[in-house]
């Protein structure tokens, strides 16, 4: 029989928040909200252990399968974004996606009594659960709105800061008629098949970014602008892209059964390495970005064998795909990785050869980042800086390295 006590949520929490301090730059507002707001009784369905965990907990399963319909965030990628953020004493901020309530006891500290917190959600269970457990830990000031978060809240003057905790597709105008210049925006943000967080400064009419880091977030109702096709006969192996591209489905229906060419860039990564920044480059240089998903049994058939069966990387254009791939390699004794890409169909060696370009282009300069400009929809094309550019409904896209 173990005598051992049993540790307190002050003393999980305190080790949750050393060893996210240890990897992740928090400033010392951050730091003191984490190690005060106690996550456990935000998550009441969790054990002690599970709500101090670098983890994300499920507060709401899908009845459907696959994401859940509402989750708490993992506590390092909670505090980056409220890093990101740089909410200040005295601050009004809007949450779009209450979750748990726990990301807006989190703000309430940040901000101080003379600050605002509204935090919105669309689903009524997820705004009851917020709003009780806000009440029962003495953060009752802390306004919960259920509602489209799209509408923001107008009725609340204009934020200083507003950050959105689920994955959006779109900037919604509304958030732009809030967010007056001097604003900042915090959002997760996807296109081309992949999601970025990107922290937003509104200058004028533009928001400008100085924040670009990889995540993944449950993504918001009512954005439903990417698409979905298969392109083999089985359904194994699909392709996910934005409403804009001119995609021809029928032509790529039966691709990976023609013609197929590989080519390798030469460039070697580590097992640990990331490679994520080649996607963020071809999103900002190819407008055939997209993303491709290979089922396990594709995978090991051979029939369509991507970097990452389940998210990669791919260029589609007319009857032609290209996506990349990671081949093992044995050097000086070392286990490293090529990075290349494999094309089908009569331009797949072309478009392949465009992929490894931009392997070429990250390999370069691995760490850097691009500035992502947002404006709104309607912007004339002489009033956008930098290169490609990308169309939503609500805002125009500049992706500039």
């Amino acid at each position: 029989m173990s005598t051992a006590t049993p540790a307190s949520p002050e003393s999980l929490r305190d080790c949750m928040v050393d060893i996210i301090a240890a990897t992740h730059p928090l400033t010392a507002p951050v730091e003191e909200a984490l190690r005060s707001v106690p996550r456990h009784e935000f998550l009441p369905e969790a054990t002690v252990e599970q709500a101090y965990a670098d983890r994300s907990v499920t507060i709401k399963p899908n009845p459907a399968g696959g994401l859940p319909l509402s989750c708490a965030s993992v506590p390092s990628l909670v505090a980056d974004m409220l890093v990101w953020l740089r909410a200040e004493p005295g601050d009004s901020v809007v949450e779009i996606g209450a979750g748990t309530g726990y990301n807006a006891a989190l703000l309430a500290r940040l901000v101080g009594p003379e600050g605002q917190v509204v935090t919105i959600d669309i689903d009524e269970d997820v705004t009851a659960h917020a709003r009780q457990t806000l009440k029962a830990t003495g953060n009752g000031a802390v306004t919960v709105l259920t509602r489209d978060g799209a509408l923001g809240a107008p009725e609340h003057d204009h934020p200083a800061r507003m950050i959105v905790t689920v994955g959006a597709w779109d900037i919604p105008t509304a958030w732009w008629e809030q967010l007056e210049p001097g604003a900042r925006l915090v959002v997760p943000l996807s296109w081309r098949g992949q999601a970025r967080c990107l922290g937003l400064d509104r200058r004028g009419d533009q928001m400008v970014s100085d924040v670009v880091e990889l995540c993944g977030f449950v993504p918001m109702l009512g954005q439903d602008g990417e698409r979905t096709i298969t392109i083999d006969t089985d359904g194994l192996v699909a392709l996910h892209f934005d409403a804009d591209q001119p995609i021809d489905t029928e032509a790529l229906r039966g691709v990976l059964s023609r013609t197929k060419t590989q080519v390798s860039s030469g460039v070697t990564i580590r097992g640990d390495e990331s490679f994520d920044g080649v996607w963020l480059r071809l999103t900002a240089t190819d407008t055939a970005t997209c993303r491709i998903a290979a089922g396990r049994a594709a995978s090991d058939n051979g029939l369509c064998t991507p970097a990452i069966p389940s998210r990669s990387p791919a260029l589609a254009e007319n009857d032609s795909v290209a996506y990349l791939t990671m081949t093992r390699r044995e050097i000086e004794g070392s286990t490293r990785w090529e990075l290349g890409a494999t094309g089908h169909g009569p331009d797949g060696h072309h478009l392949a050869t465009r992929l490894c370009n931009q392997i070429h282009a990250w390999d370069r300069a691995r760490d850097a980042r691009p500035t992502i400009t947002l404006y709104p929809a309607g912007t004339p094309d002489d009033k956008i800086v930098g290169g490609c550019t990308i169309d939503k409904p609500s805002v125009r896209m500049s992706i500039t390295y």
